[in-house]
């Protein structure tokens, strides 16, 4: 395992460099002079503050998703949520994502079965706001530029099959476990049963969605944390003196968002500014200079606040990043767990 994870950074890391040499390649000192006789500072405040706000806004919605389960204190399920997006950041591919749901079942007590099943609805939910989003875009007459209209379909597409898929799942999984129990019970007893286990706990995370209190209120945690983000963009238009307006940066947000929805480099460096410049660059107001060193500054934005409240729960726990790293260097997937979504042996934290 540890091998293929430095293979997957090497990859991650080489890919890396090559889209932020490519973004990067007709980048010159004078511009970068000239860009910052330009930038006003004060407008990066608010716009580091709203960064800050988006991870509080997220790591209360995980908060909220796992409530009926197991009560998390706001500061403890803020610095957690942190150090799960670090793990995000410095693993490779959808590694980062795995050692996230190790470390959030290791340190709460909770099966790894139940946490994909929050993630899952995370993802869920972030679809749904997106949707949102776009629809607020064409009510407000914007056109997508030509190349990216597309995106409209495959997130309205991928989010109606994400909720076929979790509405199959509650309502036929009783009679899906029986036609499973007569084909596997007798050959492979033991793979039925961690398979039903796996079940009971991934339903359990699921039954957020038959709540309208709890499905609105995780909405609502969802789309305030889109909201920040696209205030953090505005803010650094004004910082950069671009003259656009909000909806840009919902643009912005929007398609930045789906194009790094699977992670390929450490950080998504480069692909993120890949996204960024050429978003920006569809709205022909923006020299592509500008859009290379404003995608910096957004990427760099977006990275403090993760950092800044994830190494507090790393001096919280006494842990170092290595350490945290290793956390999601482990192979083991499904575990022993019971009908309530706790792990079934409680390991020490």
């Amino acid at each position: 395992m540890p091998s293929i994870l430095k293979k997957k950074q090497l990859w991650g890391s080489l890919i890396a460099i090559i889209l932020l040499g490519y973004c990067l390649k007709d980048i010159r000192l004078s511009d970068m002079e000239n860009l910052a006789h330009r930038v006003n500072f004060y407008y990066l405040l608010p716009a580091l503050a709203m960064e800050f706000a988006m991870i509080i806004f997220k790591a209360l919605r995980w908060q909220t998703i796992v409530e009926k389960t197991k009560k998390i204190g706001v500061f403890r399920i803020i610095s957690l949520f942190s150090a799960g997006q670090v793990l995000n950041i410095v693993m490779p591919a959808l590694t980062g994502q795995v050692g996230r749901l190790l470390l959030f079942a290791k340190k709460e007590g909770l099966s790894k079965s139940y946490v994909f099943s929050t993630i899952v609805i995370e993802i869920l939910f972030d679809s749904i706001s997106l949707m949102i989003f776009i629809f607020g875009l064409s009510m407000a007459s914007f056109v997508l530029p030509p190349e990216y209209r597309s995106l409209t379909y495959i997130i309205a597409v991928a989010t109606a099959l994400l909720i076929i898929v979790l509405y199959l799942f509650l309502h036929y999984q009783e009679a899906a476990g029986r036609r499973l129990r007569g084909l596997l019970r007798g050959r492979w007893p033991g793979f039925y049963i961690t398979l039903r286990k796996f079940g009971k706990s991934f339903s359990r995370g699921l039954e957020l969605l038959r709540s309208s209190h709890y499905f609105l209120r995780t909405l609502l945690l969802s789309l305030c944390a889109w909201a920040s983000h696209v205030i953090v963009i505005y803010f650094l238009f004004k910082a950069f003196g671009f003259d656009l307006p909000l909806i840009p940066a919902i643009v912005v947000m929007v398609i930045n968002t789906v194009a790094l929805m699977i992670p390929i480099t450490p950080g998504n460096a480069g692909t993120f500014e890949l996204a960024v410049v050429a978003t920006l660059m569809a709205f022909k107001k923006i020299v592509r200079s500008d859009a290379v060193l404003f995608s910096l500054a957004l990427h760099v934005l977006d990275l403090i606040p993760i950092f800044v409240l994830g190494f507090f729960f790393l001096h919280s726990e006494r842990m170092t990043l290595k350490e945290l790293e290793a956390e999601g260097e482990k192979e083991r997937f499904l575990d022993q767990d019971n009908a309530d979504g706790l792990s079934v042996t409680e390991e020490k934290t």
